[in-house]
């Protein structure tokens, strides 16, 4: 694998661009980019970590969330997927899940180097999953690892695709409640860099065949975490689903239970019907 060392986070809104705009990339069969894209001596930035805070509801405190981890290193996954040598056009590519190991805490003030590289594509029923692999390290020692699975629907691969497992609901009723403003879209992107249009207003999102905007899975996924609140340990691996996109502006609930060690979690709509399933584990 050829390691590509960037001397600083690429910038989100053009890199998407580029690979929204880049034609004739190689046939799904070619394989993933054999690269890992690397930036070192990252800080985060105290006034941007207090809004994204604020905004995904998790309480102001010296260590990093282990979602803001995955945002630092969103840069880098929109740069991979921008190669002219990535199979897969931006156009079509949905965000199935994540997961996520917190090895240890991480210090809000701490220089990080993070990498990301593309792995294991695989024919899916609608298309090709694969998996874009982060980590983030503190004076040569990892601290989080975090997968982060797409599927994109414009390719296809032979062979027959992996059953899909769904995480299990948690069996317990919605203990919280969140209303969602028309404008967390755009305020998510702001502290996320997140802008892709699908998730900022109805006109950017009508061309996606979208009569209203969507809400970030990962901004839902950093809610649900900031949900619940002290329950969560200094050490844990998580796993989240996106089940089905949350409209703007909405009302969902969230609900959480534990059973045998693993504590279940789901943001769910007024009907039931979950956006987001989930799981964690103290390590």
């Amino acid at each position: 694998m050829t390691t590509i060392e960037l001397t600083r986070l690429p910038h989100v809104p053009a890199a998407l661009w580029r690979a929204a705009v880049t034609r004739n990339r190689p046939p799904a069969d070619a394989g993933l980019p054999d690269v890992a894209v690397v930036v070192r001596g990252v800080r985060t930035p105290t006034g941007r970590l207090a809004a994204y805070d604020r905004l995904c509801g998790f309480a102001l405190r010296d260590t990093l969330p282990a979602t803001w981890l995955h945002v630092l290193s969103f840069p880098l996954q929109a740069w991979l997927m921008s190669r002219p040598d990535f199979p897969f056009p931006l156009a079509g590519i949905l965000h199935l899940g994540n997961r996520m190991v917190v090895e240890q805490p991480v210090a809000a003030g701490v220089p990080l180097d993070l990498s990301v590289r593309a792995a294991d594509p695989r024919p899916h029923r609608k298309g090709v999953a694969f998996d874009l692999v982060g980590e983030a390290w503190v004076a040569g020692q990892v601290v989080w690892r975090g997968v982060s699975t797409y599927l994109t629907t414009t390719r296809t691969l032979p062979g027959e695709p992996e059953p899909t497992v769904h995480l299990r609901l948690p069996e317990a009723p919605a203990s919280q409640q969140w209303l969602l403003a028309p404008d967390l879209g755009r305020r998510y992107a702001a502290v996320s860099g997140d802008y892709n249009p699908i998730h900022l207003h109805p006109f950017t999102a009508r061309p996606f065949g979208l009569s209203r905007p969507i809400m970030h899975g990962m901004w839902t996924h950093a809610r649900a975490l900031a949900g619940l609140g002290g329950a969560l340990p200094e050490r844990y691996g998580v796993r989240v689903q996106f089940a089905a996109p949350l409209r703007l502006p909405g009302r969902v609930g969230f609900a959480v239970a534990g059973e045998a060690g693993t504590t279940r979690f789901a943001v769910v709509g007024r009907d039931g019907r979950p956006h987001l399933v989930g799981e964690f584990e103290s390590r």
